[in-house]
C-alpha cells in the first residue's frame, strides 16, 4: 500500500500548494485517504502499547531492585544472628543452641545441630566437646550423628582417633569420654568390620591410647608408660589377638 503512495504522480504546482506532502488527502482516492488515517491511528496505539510495555518494565526492574534490597538486608541480618548464635554457644552451648532456634537458622533435629558442630566454623571445640558430653536424650542423638558424620574408613585407629579428636576437645568428666568413645568405637568399627572382633575392644583400646597419649604429655607424670609396658597392659583385649 505504501508503495503504491510512492508511485503517485503529483503535480508540481499541487506538491507546493500541500507543502511537499506525498499524502495530500487532495490526491488520494478515498479508499487511500481511509487507509493513511488507519495506518496513522494504528501508529498511535503501537507508540501507546510500547510506551506502556516501558512503564511495566521499569515497574517490574525497580520491583526486583527492592527485592534484592530486602535480601541482601536480610542476609547481612541472618549473618548477624549466625555470629552473635555462635558467640553465645561458645559462653554457653545450650543457650547458643536456643537462640538458633529461635532465629530460625537450626532446625530442632539432631542431625541439623550436628552439621552446625561438625562444621564448627567459628566454634569453641571446648563448648562443642561439653555440648556432645551432656547426658540428654537430644544431645546423645546429637553425639551419634556428629560421628556418623566422620569417614574412618580404611584408617588405621591412630588416624581415625586424631581426626575424631581434632573436630572437638574431649570434657574433663570421665563418664562423657566414655560416651564420646563408645560411639567412636561403634561407627569405626562399622566402617572397618574386619579389624576388631567387636566394638568392646575398639573402645577399650581407643581409651587406652588416649590415656596413654595424657600421660606422655603430662609434665606432672614422671614415670611415662613404655611401649613394651602399654602392649603388656592390652594384650588380649582382642579376643585373645
Amino acid at each position: 500500500m505504501i508503495s503504491d503512495f510512492e508511485n503517485l504522480s503529483l503535480g508540481g504546482n499541487n506538491a507546493a500548494s500541500n507543502h511537499g506532502d506525498p499524502f495530500s488527502h487532495t490526491e488520494l482516492t478515498p479508499e487511500q485517504q481511509k487507509a493513511l488515517i488507519d495506518i496513522r491511528r494504528r501508529k498511535t496505539e503501537l507508540l501507546l502499547e510500547i510506551q506502556q510495555l516501558k512503564d511495566e518494565l521499569g515497574e517490574v526492574v525497580a520491583e526486583l531492585e527492592a527485592m534484592d534490597g530486602q535480601e541482601e538486608c536480610k542476609q547481612n541480618s541472618k549473618a548477624k544472628q549466625m555470629s552473635i548464635g555462635r558467640k553465645k554457644f561458645n559462653m554457653d552451648p545450650k543457650k547458643g543452641i536456643e537462640y538458633l532456634y529461635e532465629n530460625g537458622l537450626l532446625q530442632r533435629t539432631p542431625e541439623d545441630v550436628a552439621q552446625f558442630l561438625h562444621k564448627g566454623e567459628g566454634l569453641s571445640k571446648t563448648a562443642i566437646g561439653d555440648y556432645l558430653g551432656e547426658r540428654s536424650e537430644f544431645n546423645e542423638a546429637v553425639l551419634r550423628a556428629f560421628v556418623e558424620l566422620h569417614d574412618f574408613t580404611d584408617l588405621i585407629l591412630v588416624q581415625a582417633l586424631r581426626q575424631f579428636l581434632w573436630s572437638f576437645r574431649l570434657p574433663g568428666e570421665a563418664q562423657k569420654i566414655d560416651r564420646m568413645m563408645e560411639c567412636f568405637a561403634q561407627r569405626y568399627c562399622q566402617l572397618n568390620p574386619d579389624i576388631f572382633t567387636n566394638a568392646d575392644t575398639c573402645y577399650v583400646l581407643s581409651f587406652a591410647i588416649i590415656m596413654l597419649n595424657t600421660s606422655l604429655h603430662n609434665p606432672s607424670v614422671k614415670d611415662k608408660p613404655t611401649p613394651e609396658q602399654f602392649v603388656a597392659m592390652n594384650r588380649g583385649i582382642n579376643n585373645g589377638g
